[in-house]
């Protein structure tokens, strides 16, 4: 696209900005079609916001993926990075951890609900700020509370203190996944919206670094697999002391370490514009015109938008509104108070008012369809994939003991299970792009496969059955992660995305907090109970996704 091109808003093109404006956010798309549906319970604001946030998306879509946006795309792949980088590391360090401070097989998934709890808090917590405080101080915030308490989780030397600390990790981790999701929404062009269920492949890739940082530390600075905690044997006895169990100490603190890294990444070398969506939305037009021309300098492109374009927006949709207020004024009294800018509302304000907001999920019986499923799919692949994520790596450590596989070569299948999720997000956003099963086919035969493949490594126990069902459920894991989450905020309109994202996301999150609990108590009487437990939760996904609103899932909302 050249530097030189049109905007069907520009006056050269022999129209009225009015028109122009009318004809550029006017057209019936999907998008509009359902805004209209939702127009007799929404205020003239919320349409008009909209009506603003296609305009930009227009702009994005002639300027198409510049240097900016590739920065937000790859800052935003680290948050993804960092999701599964702290959830695998539960996972592998919790053998090593139970044999130290000997604690039961029962209270092994207290680790995991402690961490689930503070993804829970942080997913419903930041998922509502994102709409209030903006996207920009959310973004930086998340990587920051995680990277602090995951340096500091390797110090504790009893358990509860542990995890008081992972579940302030957890509520850093939390916000990551619906805010980057968010944030890369709104700046990438509609037309290479596959970039974000391509997110997801940076999810993988932190699998696959913290199982190659566990390989690396874990075998060799862990006590021998044979020796009781010392807190559980008599003095004298040899026995698993902290000393000599400093291998899961050492990965902790080198994750912490990598995620201070990303913050200096995010904070202070890259300098992150608040969202031109974000700033519409809080009535902040100036601003939003502002970063859209800084984002088209770095580009090297030239916006050829003005606030003319936002006030003949204004004019065509804005008259009741406007009206309304001036309506309002005729009584207030002198024209010094009528000029008066009108007060920030306060904090608690803008809270209520974002709650509100929630509503707009359920204004026809269509939108409130789609958002009670997107609800039931994140609750139900959150359980899967948490009782996955947390019992499979000590389910394959059992298993390979019950066959003579060392552990070290165990931590090294590792590397080889997860790597192939590299393979599956590119898979599934491949087939959104070019395949024609759409988002919806391939979800359901994404999550379909992921269940059938728990059920099978319940039934097998050879290191190659063991590698190969374990592979098979992350590949498909990753590549239905990667089309729900990229898909799930394009679902929604752009007022309510972050709200709507974060609170998907904070029902899986809540479901992850009991899994975990009810998987632990079944590994206690059968090893392959939490497989089934886990593959029950894949099937429910592919039920709901049946039912989704057909229009929902083509990705046409601004």
């Amino acid at each position: 696209m050249s530097a030189s091109s049109k905007s069907p808003l520009d006056p050269e093109n022999g129209q009225s900005s009015s028109k122009t404006v009318q004809e550029s956010v006017g057209a019936g798309s999907h998008g509009d079609n359902l805004r209209l549906s939702l127009s007799t319970g929404v205020s003239n604001k919320l349409i008009l916001e909209e009506r603003k946030a296609e305009l930009i998306n227009y702009h994005f879509n002639e300027m198409g993926m510049g240097r900016y946006q590739w920065y937000i795309w790859s800052l935003c792949g680290l948050g993804y990075f960092l999701d599964l980088l702290w959830a695998q590391a539960f996972g592998l360090i919790a053998s090593p951890l139970k044999q130290e401070l000997g604690f039961s097989d029962g209270e092994l998934g207290n680790i995991f609900t402690a961490f689930s709890s503070g993804l829970c808090a942080g997913a419903f917590v930041w998922g509502i700020l994102v709409d209030i405080i903006g996207r920009r101080w959310a973004f930086n915030g998340t990587v920051l509370i995680s990277g602090i308490f995951g340096l500091c989780l390797g110090a504790p030397s009893t358990y509860n203190g542990i995890l008081v600390l992972t579940a302030f990790n957890g509520f850093g981790i939390g916000g990551n996944i619906p805010i980057d999701t968010t944030i890369c929404l709104e700046f990438i062009p509609k037309k290479e919206r596959f970039l974000l269920a391509l997110l997801s492949i940076f999810q993988p890739l932190g699998v696959v670094v913290c199982s190659g940082i566990a390989y690396g530390f874990i075998p060799k600075y862990s006590c021998n697999i044979d020796l009781p905690s010392c807190k559980n044997s008599a003095p004298g006895e040899a026995c698993c002391s902290k000393a000599d169990n400093y291998g899961w100490r050492y990965l902790v603190f080198t994750l912490g370490a990598i995620a201070m890294l990303i913050f200096f990444l995010r904070f202070v070398l890259f300098t992150f514009e608040e969202s031109p969506k974000y700033l519409i939305s809080r009535g902040r037009d100036e601003e939003a015109m502002r970063v859209l021309h800084h984002v088209s300098k770095i580009n090297k492109y030239e916006c050829s938008l003005t606030m003319d374009d936002f006030r003949a927006l204004d004019a065509r949709y804005g008259n009741e509104l406007t009206n309304g207020i001036a309506d309002a004024d005729t009584t207030m009294g002198s024209p010094e108070q009528k000029n008066k800018k009108p007060k920030k509302p306060k904090f608690y304000q803008q809270l209520l008012n974002e709650f509100s907001r929630i509503g707009v999920l359920f204004t026809t019986a269509s939108m409130a369809r789609l958002t009670i499923l997107v609800w039931i799919i994140y609750a139900f692949d959150y359980w899967a994939f948490s009782i996955a994520g947390s019992f499979l790596p000590t389910i394959l450590l059992k298993k390979n003991s019950a066959i003579n596989v060392s552990v070290s070569e165990t931590y090294r299948d590792y590397i080889i299970i997860y790597l192939p999720g590299i393979v599956g997000v590119g898979l599934g956003a491949g087939m959104i792009r070019f395949g024609r099963l759409g988002r919806k086919w391939t979800m359901v035969f994404a999550a379909l496969m992921m269940g059938i493949s728990l059920f099978l490594f319940a039934t097998v126990n050879t290191q190659a059955s063991n590698i190969g069902f374990n592979l098979m459920e992350y590949f498909f894991q990753s590549m239905f992660n990667a089309v729900l989450y990229g898909w799930t905020p394009e679902a929604f309109p752009a007022s309510v995305r972050g709200t709507a994202s974060g609170v998907a996301s904070f029902w899986g999150r809540l479901l992850s907090i009991v899994s975990p609990l009810i998987a632990a108590h079944l590994l206690e009487t059968s090893l392959n109970g939490p497989l089934y437990l886990a593959g029950s939760g894949a099937l429910v996904c592919v039920v709901a996704i049946m039912f989704l609103p057909n229009n929902s899932l083509d990705g046409q909302l601004p």
